[in-house]
């Protein structure tokens, strides 16, 4: 399992990163009016969506309270937005206090996902995921 240091920068990282998209999104790119950029590489070069295409404007919706137009673009809208929530208040916590629940909480959802029927279910899920982003893109 990864190291409790590298795991806290890494989720620290990534909400910063998270949260800069969301903002570029709102405020330069609806701002002009526009749809949320796409910078899919796979839909870039094959013209056909990945699983995770669409995650950014169901965030923003989400946030806007538009939950059926969230599970339209994308249902994985739904953990991102959950995690950019969450995970701000339960890192801090965990810094400020000096605990280990996040990291307790990793390695068991890791002890989890790593079992095979949780394992192949997730995998049905996102593969349904991405029959969903193709067919409604058709």
């Amino acid at each position: 399992m990864i190291a409790k240091k590298k795991l806290y920068l890494l989720l620290a990282f990534a909400l910063v990163v998270g949260y800069t998209w969301l903002a570029y999104n709102i405020f330069i790119v609806n701002a002009k009016g526009n749809d949320a950029l796409s910078v899919c590489i796979i839909k870039s070069t094959t013209g056909i969506p990945c699983p995770s295409c669409g995650t950014t404007r169901s965030t923003l919706e989400l946030f806007k309270g538009h939950l059926q137009n969230a599970l339209y673009y994308n249902p994985l809208g739904l953990l991102i937005a959950s995690i950019l929530l969450v995970a701000p208040f339960w890192l801090l916590y965990d810094v400020l206090l000096g605990r280990s629940t996040f990291y307790t909480f990793y390695g068991n959802a890791e002890r989890v996902i790593n079992r095979r029927a949780v394992a192949y279910t997730l995998i049905a899920l996102m593969l349904a995921n991405w029959i969903w982003n193709i067919y409604k893109y058709i």
